[in-house]
């Protein structure tokens, strides 16, 4: 299947989907979207750049006004489906932390998984959003983590991670500490145990959306951690003011989907 038949092909019940037949020239392309899905220079969250015009932007983008499984959401009305536990081995580190306008992302070197829905998805990078994207009924967080995976056929996963004002997250001030000021810019980080982020506990809600950003490719798994880290005031003070404005696409209608737990 050609990537351009990508936003076609995605599905199931909750981050890219080719086939296991994709050259290494397409297999290259899917990695830049997942790792650069936010870096992009005419669309943005004000102004004419802000997430309600990004449908008019480009021909491609046409799904964030169109689409009908957009993210972020608010997760409520649960339904209880017995969710079966996924497996996570985060066993690889860091390769460098960038400013993309957008967000501040760090990528990460190859080998990092998680297994949904027996699929095999690898952590390509992380990125944070302030205030969080998804509401958790009806209560937006100060800060919110995705965790961006693919899968050797190119369907997507991200796991969310809302983040509470208390104390200082000492994992976040290893990458505040390297987080670079101007859109563009990018440093080398190798921190090993930077998925330590992630709580231990790892219970979730379960829906299926879409990616937060253009082009809204949707078909998208999404699991949102119901346990939460916290973060210092300084440092989502830090984060806002190299971000500049807030930085999450505003609440989408969550229309006919189930959201599991």
């Amino acid at each position: 299947m050609k990537l351009m038949n990508l936003s076609k092909s995605l599905s199931l019940a909750l981050l890219l989907t080719i086939t296991t037949s994709l050259s290494a020239n397409e297999t290259a392309k899917a990695d830049t979207i997942v790792k650069e899905a936010h870096h992009a220079t005419h669309w943005g969250y004000e102004d004419a750049g802000a997430a309600i015009h990004w449908g008019d932007l480009k021909p491609e983008f046409h799904t964030c006004k169109d689409g009908v499984n957009q993210s972020p959401i608010n997760l409520t009305s649960f339904v209880d489906a017995k969710l079966a536990d996924i497996p996570f081995d985060y066993n690889t580190s860091s390769t460098e932390i960038l400013n993309n306008g957008h967000s501040v992302q760090v990528n990460m070197a190859s080998g990092s998984t998680i297994e949904v829905d027996g699929i095999k998805f690898e952590l390509k990078q992380f990125h944070f959003h302030t205030p969080s994207e998804n509401n958790i009924n009806g209560k937006s967080f100060p800060l919110e983590a995705h965790f961006v995976h693919a899968s050797k056929d190119g369907e997507l996963a991200v796991v969310a991670l809302m983040f509470d004002e208390g104390e200082e997250n000492k994992m976040l001030a290893q990458l505040w500490d390297k987080m670079p000021m101007k859109a563009g810019d990018k440093s080398e980080l190798k921190i090993a145990d930077v998925t330590s982020i992630v709580p231990s506990e790892k219970d979730y809600y379960r829906f299926n959306g879409s990616l937060t950003t253009p082009p809204c490719t949707e078909g998208v798994r999404w699991i949102v951690l119901k346990k939460h880290a916290t973060v210092s005031k300084a440092q989502i003070e830090k984060f806002a003011k190299v971000m500049v404005h807030p930085n999450n696409r505003p609440i989408q209608e969550t229309n006919a989907r189930i959201i599991a737990e």
